[in-house]
Protein backbone atom coordinates (compact mmCIF):
# COMPACT_ATOMS: atom_id res chain seq x y z
CA UNK A 1 0.00 0.00 0.00
CA UNK A 2 2.84 2.62 0.92
CA UNK A 3 4.97 1.39 -2.50
CA UNK A 4 2.04 1.99 -4.47
CA UNK A 5 0.77 5.97 -2.74
CA UNK A 6 4.39 6.77 -2.28
CA UNK A 7 6.24 5.51 -6.27
CA UNK A 8 4.56 7.86 -8.15
CA UNK A 9 5.19 11.01 -5.92
CA UNK A 10 8.87 9.45 -5.95
CA UNK A 11 8.32 9.83 -9.87
CA UNK A 12 6.90 12.90 -9.85
CA UNK A 13 9.15 14.76 -6.54
CA UNK A 14 12.11 13.47 -9.62
CA UNK A 15 11.19 15.38 -11.92
CA UNK A 16 9.48 18.46 -10.04
CA UNK A 17 13.15 18.57 -7.88
CA UNK A 18 15.51 17.82 -11.18
CA UNK A 19 13.58 20.60 -13.13
CA UNK A 20 14.94 22.70 -10.16
CA UNK A 21 18.50 21.43 -10.21
CA UNK A 22 18.42 21.47 -14.61
CA UNK A 23 17.74 25.36 -13.95
CA UNK A 24 20.68 26.06 -11.82
CA UNK A 25 22.47 23.64 -13.98
CA UNK A 26 21.79 26.04 -17.03
CA UNK A 27 22.84 29.25 -14.96
CA UNK A 28 25.91 27.59 -14.05
CA UNK A 29 26.36 28.21 -17.84
CA UNK A 30 25.70 31.99 -17.55
CA UNK A 31 28.25 32.47 -15.26
CA UNK A 32 29.08 32.42 -11.44
CA UNK A 33 27.41 36.19 -10.62
CA UNK A 34 24.16 34.44 -11.87
CA UNK A 35 24.69 31.24 -9.89
CA UNK A 36 25.38 33.28 -6.91
CA UNK A 37 22.52 35.68 -7.42
CA UNK A 38 20.13 32.31 -7.60
CA UNK A 39 21.73 30.98 -4.79
CA UNK A 40 20.48 33.97 -2.62
CA UNK A 41 17.11 33.66 -3.44
CA UNK A 42 17.33 30.16 -2.25
CA UNK A 43 16.30 31.07 1.54
CA UNK A 44 13.32 33.01 0.46
CA UNK A 45 12.12 30.31 -1.94
CA UNK A 46 12.33 27.69 0.36
CA UNK A 47 10.43 30.43 3.05
CA UNK A 48 7.66 30.12 0.46
CA UNK A 49 7.75 26.29 0.13
CA UNK A 50 7.12 26.07 3.96
CA UNK A 51 4.33 28.62 4.00
CA UNK A 52 2.80 25.80 1.51
CA UNK A 53 3.93 22.54 2.73
CA UNK A 54 2.55 23.60 6.45
CA UNK A 55 -0.66 24.53 4.90
CA UNK A 56 -0.85 21.56 2.87
CA UNK A 57 0.00 19.43 5.86
CA UNK A 58 -2.75 20.34 7.56
CA UNK A 59 -5.33 20.40 4.27
CA UNK A 60 -4.37 16.64 4.01
CA UNK A 61 -4.20 15.61 7.98
CA UNK A 62 -7.79 17.35 8.36
CA UNK A 63 -9.13 16.08 4.87
CA UNK A 64 -7.87 12.54 5.58
CA UNK A 65 -9.16 12.31 9.37
CA UNK A 66 -12.67 13.07 7.81
CA UNK A 67 -12.81 10.68 5.20
CA UNK A 68 -11.35 8.35 7.94
CA UNK A 69 -14.55 8.78 10.14
CA UNK A 70 -16.80 9.25 6.96
CA UNK A 71 -17.29 12.42 7.06
CA UNK A 72 -17.28 13.29 3.60
CA UNK A 73 -19.84 16.35 3.34
CA UNK A 74 -17.19 18.32 5.38
CA UNK A 75 -14.41 17.14 3.69
CA UNK A 76 -15.68 18.63 0.39
CA UNK A 77 -16.01 21.94 2.88
CA UNK A 78 -12.51 21.71 3.69
CA UNK A 79 -11.18 21.40 0.37
CA UNK A 80 -12.78 23.97 -1.30
CA UNK A 81 -12.09 26.47 1.88
CA UNK A 82 -8.13 25.21 1.79
CA UNK A 83 -7.76 26.44 -1.73
CA UNK A 84 -9.84 29.63 -1.34
CA UNK A 85 -7.37 30.79 1.88
CA UNK A 86 -4.49 29.61 0.22
CA UNK A 87 -4.73 31.06 -2.77
CA UNK A 88 -4.90 34.41 -0.72
CA UNK A 89 -2.10 33.71 1.88
CA UNK A 90 0.70 32.93 -0.84
CA UNK A 91 -0.36 35.91 -2.61
CA UNK A 92 0.02 38.30 0.46
CA UNK A 93 3.49 36.50 1.18
CA UNK A 94 4.89 36.78 -2.67
CA UNK A 95 4.01 40.55 -2.47
CA UNK A 96 5.58 41.11 1.16
CA UNK A 97 8.93 39.11 -0.41
CA UNK A 98 9.15 41.35 -3.46
CA UNK A 99 8.40 44.69 -0.86
CA UNK A 100 11.69 43.53 1.56
CA UNK A 101 13.85 41.98 -1.25
CA UNK A 102 16.84 44.87 -0.84
CA UNK A 103 17.42 45.08 2.92
CA UNK A 104 17.04 41.16 3.09
CA UNK A 105 19.52 40.10 0.26
CA UNK A 106 21.44 42.99 1.64
CA UNK A 107 21.44 41.22 4.74
CA UNK A 108 22.62 38.35 3.74
CA UNK A 109 25.55 39.36 2.30
CA UNK A 110 24.76 40.12 -1.46
CA UNK A 111 26.55 42.91 -3.29
CA UNK A 112 25.02 45.81 -5.24
CA UNK A 113 25.66 44.03 -8.39
CA UNK A 114 24.37 40.47 -7.43
CA UNK A 115 21.36 42.19 -5.72
CA UNK A 116 20.81 44.13 -9.29
CA UNK A 117 20.69 40.47 -10.89
CA UNK A 118 18.44 39.40 -8.28
CA UNK A 119 15.93 41.92 -9.09
CA UNK A 120 15.54 41.17 -12.59
CA UNK A 121 15.03 37.76 -11.57
CA UNK A 122 12.89 37.95 -8.75
CA UNK A 123 9.41 38.91 -9.83
CA UNK A 124 8.68 36.11 -12.21
CA UNK A 125 10.35 33.73 -9.59
CA UNK A 126 7.80 35.01 -6.98
CA UNK A 127 4.74 34.56 -9.64
CA UNK A 128 6.13 30.69 -10.11
CA UNK A 129 6.37 30.51 -6.69
CA UNK A 130 2.86 31.38 -6.36
CA UNK A 131 1.28 29.49 -9.28
CA UNK A 132 3.49 26.38 -7.54
CA UNK A 133 1.78 26.74 -4.28
CA UNK A 134 -1.62 26.70 -6.26
CA UNK A 135 -0.16 23.60 -7.60
CA UNK A 136 0.82 21.76 -4.50
CA UNK A 137 -2.63 22.87 -2.40
CA UNK A 138 -4.15 20.75 -5.45
CA UNK A 139 -2.15 18.17 -5.62
CA UNK A 140 -2.35 18.01 -1.34
CA UNK A 141 -6.18 17.65 -2.50
CA UNK A 142 -6.00 14.90 -4.37
CA UNK A 143 -3.26 12.87 -1.59
CA UNK A 144 -5.85 13.54 0.95
CA UNK A 145 -8.04 11.19 -1.50
CA UNK A 146 -5.95 8.76 -2.00
CA UNK A 147 -4.77 9.38 -5.47
CA UNK A 148 -1.12 10.13 -5.78
CA UNK A 149 -1.61 9.63 -9.44
CA UNK A 150 -2.68 12.55 -10.89
CA UNK A 151 -0.11 15.07 -8.75
CA UNK A 152 3.15 12.72 -9.81
CA UNK A 153 2.16 13.47 -13.71
CA UNK A 154 1.34 17.02 -13.06
CA UNK A 155 4.94 16.91 -11.60
CA UNK A 156 6.84 15.13 -14.66
CA UNK A 157 4.55 17.14 -17.35
CA UNK A 158 5.52 20.53 -15.60
CA UNK A 159 9.30 19.48 -15.43
CA UNK A 160 9.55 18.26 -19.22
CA UNK A 161 7.89 21.77 -19.94
CA UNK A 162 10.47 23.86 -18.13
CA UNK A 163 13.39 21.67 -19.28
CA UNK A 164 12.31 22.50 -22.94
CA UNK A 165 11.62 25.97 -22.22
CA UNK A 166 15.09 26.97 -20.00
CA UNK A 167 17.24 26.74 -22.81
CA UNK A 168 14.86 29.45 -25.02
CA UNK A 169 14.17 31.45 -22.76
CA UNK A 170 17.84 31.76 -20.82
CA UNK A 171 19.72 31.66 -23.80
CA UNK A 172 17.63 32.13 -27.01
CA UNK A 173 16.83 30.73 -30.21
CA UNK A 174 17.94 31.66 -33.50
CA UNK A 175 17.35 36.18 -33.95
CA UNK A 176 15.70 36.10 -30.33
CA UNK A 177 17.74 36.83 -27.63
CA UNK A 178 17.83 35.02 -24.24
CA UNK A 179 16.41 36.78 -21.15
CA UNK A 180 19.38 35.54 -19.35
CA UNK A 181 18.56 34.39 -15.27
CA UNK A 182 14.99 35.66 -15.75
CA UNK A 183 14.43 33.76 -18.02
CA UNK A 184 14.67 30.45 -16.06
CA UNK A 185 11.95 31.81 -13.78
CA UNK A 186 9.23 32.59 -16.67
CA UNK A 187 9.97 28.86 -17.98
CA UNK A 188 9.01 28.04 -14.35
CA UNK A 189 5.76 30.08 -14.30
CA UNK A 190 4.82 29.04 -17.87
CA UNK A 191 5.11 25.02 -17.08
CA UNK A 192 3.19 25.85 -13.98
CA UNK A 193 0.77 27.59 -15.35
CA UNK A 194 0.10 24.56 -17.46
CA UNK A 195 -0.21 22.14 -15.13
CA UNK A 196 -2.77 24.28 -13.30
CA UNK A 197 -4.99 24.33 -16.10
CA UNK A 198 -4.73 20.28 -16.54
CA UNK A 199 -5.64 20.48 -12.39
CA UNK A 200 -8.45 22.49 -12.37
CA UNK A 201 -9.80 20.36 -15.59
CA UNK A 202 -10.05 17.34 -13.26
CA UNK A 203 -10.85 18.95 -10.21
CA UNK A 204 -14.08 19.97 -12.01
CA UNK A 205 -14.93 16.09 -12.78
CA UNK A 206 -14.90 14.81 -9.28
CA UNK A 207 -17.01 16.13 -6.16
CA UNK A 208 -14.64 16.86 -3.81
CA UNK A 209 -15.92 20.63 -3.64
CA UNK A 210 -18.99 22.83 -2.98
CA UNK A 211 -20.04 26.12 -2.14
CA UNK A 212 -22.02 25.31 0.47
CA UNK A 213 -21.68 25.84 3.82
CA UNK A 214 -18.46 27.32 3.90
CA UNK A 215 -18.51 30.34 6.46
CA UNK A 216 -20.41 27.68 9.24
CA UNK A 217 -17.32 25.45 8.18
CA UNK A 218 -14.38 27.79 8.83
CA UNK A 219 -15.79 28.87 11.96
CA UNK A 220 -15.71 25.78 13.34
CA UNK A 221 -12.79 24.27 11.47
CA UNK A 222 -10.42 27.31 12.18
CA UNK A 223 -9.02 26.31 15.31
CA UNK A 224 -8.52 22.34 14.11
CA UNK A 225 -6.53 23.83 10.88
CA UNK A 226 -4.77 26.36 12.89
CA UNK A 227 -3.69 23.95 15.70
CA UNK A 228 -2.19 21.87 12.83
CA UNK A 229 -1.32 24.14 9.89
CA UNK A 230 0.29 26.91 12.57
CA UNK A 231 3.23 24.17 13.88
CA UNK A 232 3.61 22.61 10.73
CA UNK A 233 4.07 26.02 9.20
CA UNK A 234 6.38 27.03 11.77
CA UNK A 235 8.06 23.80 11.71
CA UNK A 236 8.44 24.44 7.77
CA UNK A 237 9.76 27.77 8.26
CA UNK A 238 12.62 27.25 10.38
CA UNK A 239 14.72 25.46 7.07
CA UNK A 240 14.62 28.56 5.30
CA UNK A 241 15.45 30.50 8.56
CA UNK A 242 18.27 27.95 8.91
CA UNK A 243 19.02 28.34 5.01
CA UNK A 244 19.39 32.10 5.52
CA UNK A 245 21.83 31.73 8.75
CA UNK A 246 23.74 29.15 6.23
CA UNK A 247 24.49 30.95 3.76
CA UNK A 248 25.40 34.14 5.68
CA UNK A 249 28.18 31.89 6.92
CA UNK A 250 28.84 30.93 3.24
CA UNK A 251 28.75 34.19 1.74
CA UNK A 252 32.25 35.27 3.47
CA UNK A 253 34.03 32.52 1.86
CA UNK A 254 33.24 34.19 -1.50
CA UNK A 255 31.18 33.89 -4.37
CA UNK A 256 32.42 30.68 -5.67
CA UNK A 257 31.74 29.26 -2.28
CA UNK A 258 28.08 30.79 -2.44
CA UNK A 259 27.50 29.16 -6.09
CA UNK A 260 28.87 25.81 -4.44
CA UNK A 261 26.68 25.47 -2.19
CA UNK A 262 23.18 26.59 -4.14
CA UNK A 263 23.76 24.23 -6.38
CA UNK A 264 24.41 21.37 -3.38
CA UNK A 265 21.21 22.56 -1.57
CA UNK A 266 19.05 21.95 -5.33
CA UNK A 267 21.26 18.36 -5.19
CA UNK A 268 19.85 17.99 -1.36
CA UNK A 269 16.49 18.26 -2.33
CA UNK A 270 16.81 15.59 -5.14
CA UNK A 271 18.51 13.22 -3.27
CA UNK A 272 15.93 13.30 -0.64
CA UNK A 273 13.23 12.63 -3.31
CA UNK A 274 11.97 9.21 -2.04
CA UNK A 275 11.75 10.71 1.64
CA UNK A 276 10.15 13.93 -0.09
CA UNK A 277 7.46 11.71 -1.80
CA UNK A 278 6.65 9.80 1.58
CA UNK A 279 6.07 12.53 3.51
CA UNK A 280 3.87 13.76 0.55
CA UNK A 281 2.09 10.19 0.56
CA UNK A 282 2.56 8.86 3.99
CA UNK A 283 0.34 11.25 6.34
CA UNK A 284 -3.07 10.62 4.34
CA UNK A 285 -2.93 7.04 5.19
CA UNK A 286 -1.55 7.84 8.88
CA UNK A 287 -4.27 10.08 9.25
CA UNK A 288 -7.10 7.60 8.21
CA UNK A 289 -5.86 5.31 10.59
CA UNK A 290 -5.77 8.00 13.44
CA UNK A 291 -8.69 8.69 12.72
CA UNK A 292 -9.90 5.32 12.90
CA UNK A 293 -7.90 4.67 16.13
CA UNK A 294 -5.98 1.99 14.77
CA UNK A 295 -2.24 2.22 15.97
CA UNK A 296 -1.21 -1.01 14.76
CA UNK A 297 -1.09 0.34 11.07
CA UNK A 298 0.59 3.35 11.90
CA UNK A 299 3.45 1.20 13.76
CA UNK A 300 3.94 -0.94 10.42
CA UNK A 301 3.85 1.75 8.42
CA UNK A 302 6.87 3.84 10.45
CA UNK A 303 9.22 1.00 10.46
CA UNK A 304 8.45 0.23 6.59
CA UNK A 305 8.90 4.05 5.72
CA UNK A 306 12.21 4.51 7.75
CA UNK A 307 14.12 1.41 6.85
CA UNK A 308 13.50 2.38 2.69
CA UNK A 309 14.69 5.89 3.81
CA UNK A 310 18.02 5.10 5.63
CA UNK A 311 19.08 1.71 3.27
CA UNK A 312 17.81 3.86 -0.02
CA UNK A 313 19.65 7.26 1.32
CA UNK A 314 22.42 5.11 2.26
CA UNK A 315 23.25 3.23 -1.02
CA UNK A 316 22.34 6.86 -2.69
CA UNK A 317 25.17 8.90 -0.68
CA UNK A 318 27.60 6.67 -1.03
CA UNK A 319 26.75 6.41 -4.91
CA UNK A 320 27.06 10.04 -5.07
CA UNK A 321 30.06 10.56 -2.74
CA UNK A 322 32.40 8.05 -5.04
CA UNK A 323 30.86 9.91 -8.35
CA UNK A 324 30.98 13.37 -6.90
CA UNK A 325 34.10 14.79 -9.08
CA UNK A 326 31.96 13.46 -12.34
CA UNK A 327 28.48 14.89 -10.88
CA UNK A 328 30.42 17.97 -10.14
CA UNK A 329 31.70 18.08 -13.40
CA UNK A 330 28.20 17.90 -14.80
CA UNK A 331 26.47 20.55 -12.71
CA UNK A 332 29.35 23.37 -12.24
CA UNK A 333 30.36 25.94 -15.23
CA UNK A 334 33.79 26.67 -13.37
CA UNK A 335 36.58 24.87 -12.07
CA UNK A 336 36.95 26.24 -8.63
CA UNK A 337 32.85 25.72 -8.18
CA UNK A 338 33.41 22.22 -9.46
CA UNK A 339 36.06 21.74 -6.84
CA UNK A 340 34.12 22.97 -3.73
CA UNK A 341 30.86 21.00 -5.34
CA UNK A 342 32.89 17.47 -5.19
CA UNK A 343 34.01 18.41 -1.71
CA UNK A 344 30.57 19.37 -0.37
CA UNK A 345 28.69 16.19 -2.06
CA UNK A 346 31.46 13.74 -0.75
CA UNK A 347 30.19 14.93 3.40
CA UNK A 348 26.69 15.97 2.51
CA UNK A 349 24.96 13.33 0.49
CA UNK A 350 25.84 10.21 3.05
CA UNK A 351 24.41 11.76 5.93
CA UNK A 352 21.03 12.11 4.09
CA UNK A 353 19.77 8.72 5.48
CA UNK A 354 19.74 10.78 8.90
CA UNK A 355 18.23 13.66 7.70
CA UNK A 356 15.46 11.56 5.79
CA UNK A 357 14.55 9.68 9.71
CA UNK A 358 14.05 13.40 11.16
CA UNK A 359 11.97 14.93 7.91
CA UNK A 360 9.70 11.49 8.37
CA UNK A 361 8.94 11.82 12.48
CA UNK A 362 8.18 15.32 11.92
CA UNK A 363 5.98 14.24 8.75
CA UNK A 364 4.46 11.77 10.91
CA UNK A 365 3.78 13.95 13.66
CA UNK A 366 1.77 16.34 11.98
CA UNK A 367 -0.76 13.76 10.68
CA UNK A 368 -1.25 11.98 14.04
CA UNK A 369 -1.80 14.66 16.45
CA UNK A 370 1.18 15.48 17.68
CA UNK A 371 1.77 18.95 15.84
CA UNK A 372 3.91 20.75 18.76
CA UNK A 373 6.26 17.73 19.11
CA UNK A 374 7.12 17.58 15.58
CA UNK A 375 7.80 21.74 15.27
CA UNK A 376 10.21 21.33 18.33
CA UNK A 377 11.98 18.52 16.97
CA UNK A 378 12.55 20.48 13.37
CA UNK A 379 13.58 23.05 15.44
CA UNK A 380 16.27 20.80 17.71
CA UNK A 381 17.21 19.34 14.21
CA UNK A 382 18.14 22.45 12.77
CA UNK A 383 19.30 25.49 15.88
CA UNK A 384 20.28 22.67 17.94
CA UNK A 385 22.02 20.52 15.74
CA UNK A 386 22.56 21.50 12.15
CA UNK A 387 23.52 24.94 12.61
CA UNK A 388 26.15 25.18 15.71
CA UNK A 389 27.59 22.21 13.80
CA UNK A 390 27.79 23.71 10.53
CA UNK A 391 29.02 26.99 12.13
CA UNK A 392 31.43 25.57 14.21
CA UNK A 393 32.82 23.25 11.14
CA UNK A 394 33.08 26.61 9.04
CA UNK A 395 35.43 28.00 11.86
CA UNK A 396 37.26 25.53 11.80
CA UNK A 397 37.92 24.54 8.27
CA UNK A 398 36.38 26.87 5.96
CA UNK A 399 33.94 25.40 3.53
CA UNK A 400 34.71 21.80 3.80
CA UNK A 401 34.74 22.41 7.82
CA UNK A 402 31.11 23.45 7.09
CA UNK A 403 30.26 20.36 4.89
CA UNK A 404 31.29 18.49 7.50
CA UNK A 405 29.76 19.90 10.49
CA UNK A 406 26.21 20.08 8.51
CA UNK A 407 26.63 16.03 7.99
CA UNK A 408 27.60 15.70 11.57
CA UNK A 409 24.51 17.44 12.64
CA UNK A 410 22.27 15.91 10.42
CA UNK A 411 23.08 12.66 11.76
CA UNK A 412 22.50 13.35 15.73
CA UNK A 413 19.35 15.17 14.30
CA UNK A 414 18.00 11.68 13.17
CA UNK A 415 19.47 9.69 16.00
CA UNK A 416 17.60 12.22 18.52
CA UNK A 417 14.27 11.59 15.61
CA UNK A 418 14.05 8.19 16.06
CA UNK A 419 14.89 8.21 19.91
CA UNK A 420 11.51 10.56 20.42
CA UNK A 421 9.59 8.43 17.61
CA UNK A 422 9.85 5.22 20.27
CA UNK A 423 9.23 6.69 23.17
CA UNK A 424 5.66 7.93 21.70
CA UNK A 425 4.83 5.40 19.71
CA UNK A 426 5.69 3.19 23.13
CA UNK A 427 2.97 4.75 24.87
CA UNK A 428 0.14 2.42 26.21
CA UNK A 429 -2.46 4.46 24.00
CA UNK A 430 -1.05 3.84 20.84
CA UNK A 431 -0.47 0.15 21.50
CA UNK A 432 -1.68 -1.48 18.29
CA UNK A 433 -5.50 -2.17 17.74
CA UNK A 434 -6.99 -3.98 14.79
CA UNK A 435 -6.18 -3.45 11.10
CA UNK A 436 -7.05 0.29 9.23
CA UNK A 437 -8.13 -0.59 5.80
Amino acid sequence: MLWRQTWPMAIGVLALLGFQLVDSAFIARLGTAPLAAQSFTFPLSFLIIGVQVGMGIAIAALISRALGAGETARARRLGSLVLLVGMGVMASLALLLWAVQAPVFAGLGADTATRALIRAYWAPQLLAAWLGALLYFGYSLFRAHGDTWLPGKLMVMTSLINLVLDPLLIFGVGPWPGLGLPGAAWATTLAFASGLAVLGQRLRRTDWLTRHGLGVELRQSAPAFAGIAGPAMVSQLMPPLAAMLAISVVAPLGETAVAAWGLASRLETLSLMVVLAMTMSLPPWLGRCYGAGDWAQVHRLMRLALRVAVVWQLALGGLMALASPWVAQLLAGTPAVRDDLAGLIRFLLPSYAALGVCMLVVSAGNALGWPLRAMLMSGARLFVFYLPCLWLGSRVSGLMGLAAGAALGNLLAGLAAWQVLRRILASPRRRPLETCR
